[in-house]
């Protein structure tokens, strides 16, 4: 009983100074570095703690005065969106300095007296934090250029952020709550859209992914075959198409294969009506992915190329003796050895293919135009149609519940199908 009750006197004389101005445990037991760092840390905090305080409640108000006009003179309001990106800020912040305060008061109970300069302790502080110090500038740009952004798209989905009516500083956005989410699977004119484009942007990464693979697949076992002559000038031209940027090369391909290109007009000089390669809803689709497959393949073909060394001849030789034939070695051998190197790869592509922004839109801009879709066209995968929706026609509340499912759709792909692969399991073994 005696041994408690001296415990909770020692935490007793410990805390409560700490509790008030951080740092000042520290600094008692002589570590004034420490004290110090945790004392500016409650300083600044508290000198910007009325604006932070004002930040948030606009986060949760969103403004109370719009912009408004007296004859010539324009008053201007509560900038809604500014508010939200400043609350959260100020929100992140303020959770920061919870977590800082929380680490004074643990480090107020375990803090030894030392007896060291303040010039050796910088010393001290520097060697035994160095990684975090390294990382700091790192974890900081992350926080403000990949966890903000996020945070924003999470909330601006829970308003009503959109034209023409609450696009600031005109107008207010208010809080709507789950509203968008609702509208994008239960309104018609959302639904209707959502799935055609859903479906479509599946079929779209599914077959420019497969595709890719096997084109880049049949481009390596051709290179890798004993009898070829000259595969050095193969191999270059074979890679020529990857070599050149794909902005480049997809607005060639736009350019030869519209309505009075070159390659309609050489159609025409034949005897043969025009193909409606880029306005046509099923041979657009078509395009879109024939052109990604003849700018990705040679990707695959390097990469599966690399991979084709890696068996060993050994195999193949067993496999002759033992009567197999060329398509049993390349079922039983090659493929199964290469899916399992290039396995990771194919789950990568598949999430760039999905959020290929570039293949369709420089190719297409979404084209053509389907009556039946809201601000789509017959070629718009989610990810264009995200970039219609918030750059041409301002409705930002539904591009960002599109946003936000895309990412919940590709992290469950993603986890389920590494966790299935066996090179990954391999690789967390390790």
């Amino acid at each position: 009983m005696s041994t408690m009750v001296k415990t909770e006197s020692v935490v007793a004389t410990k805390l409560p100074a700490s509790l008030l101005i951080m740092g000042t445990t520290q600094f008692m037991k002589g570590h004034q570095l420490r004290g110090l760092l945790f004392l500016l840390v409650q300083v600044a905090f508290l000198t910007y703690a009325l604006d932070i305080a004002t930040a948030i409640k606009g986060l949760i108000t969103l403004g109370d005065v719009a912009q408004t006009r007296q004859g010539f003179k324009i008053i201007q309001g509560d900038h809604s969106i500014s508010m939200l990106i400043e609350g959260i800020t100020a929100f992140i912040f303020t959770l920061l300095f919870v977590l800082i305060y929380g680490a004074n008061v643990s480090d107020a109970r375990k803090v030894q007296p030392i007896k060291k300069s303040f010039k050796e302790q910088v010393k001290s502080f520097y060697d035994d934090n160095f990684a975090f110090l390294a990382l700091s500038p790192a974890a900081l740009m992350g926080l403000g250029f990949i966890l903000l952004p996020i945070l924003i798209t999470v909330l601006v989905s829970f308003t009503n952020y959109s034209a023409p009516h609450h696009i600031p500083p005109r107008n207010l956005v208010d809080w709507v709550g789950f509203k968008n989410f609702f509208a994008l699977f239960e309104m018609k004119i959302w639904s209707q859209t959502f799935a055609g484009i859903a479906t479509w942007t599946v079929i779209w990464a599914i077959c420019a992914t497969v595709l890719t693979c096997g084109f880049g697949f049949i481009l390596a076992l051709a290179l890798s075959n004993k009898s070829i002559k000259g595969k050095r000038v193969f191999r270059l031209i074979f890679i020529l198409p990857y070599a050149i940027p794909a902005f480049v090369t997809l607005l060639i391909f736009r350019l030869l294969l519209n309505g009075i290109g070159p390659v309609n007009n050489t159609l025409n000089s034949w005897g043969f009506d025009s193909i409606a390669f880029l306005s046509d809803p099923v041979l657009a689709k078509v395009t879109v992915i024939l052109v990604s497959v003849w700018a990705s393949a040679p990707y695959f073909m390097l990469l599966i190329s690399g991979a084709l060394t890696n068996i060993p001849e050994d195999l193949y030789e067993a496999s002759e003796v033992d009567g197999a034939s060329k398509f049993q070695q390349f079922r039983e051998i090659t493929l199964p050895m290469v899916l399992h190197q290039v396995a990771p790869s194919l789950v990568m592509t598949f999430a760039h293919n999905f959020n290929n922004f570039g293949a369709v839109y420089l190719l297409t801009e979404g084209g053509p135009i389907n009556p039946e879709y809201r601000y789509a066209g017959h070629t718009d995968i989610l990810i264009t149609w995200i970039y219609q929706l918030t750059l041409n026609f301002q409705q930002y509340h539904i591009a960002s519940v599109v946003s936000i499912v895309i990412f919940l759709f590709l992290s469950v792909i993603a986890i389920w199908q590494f966790r299935r692969m066996k090179s990954f399991k391999d690789d967390v073994g390790m």
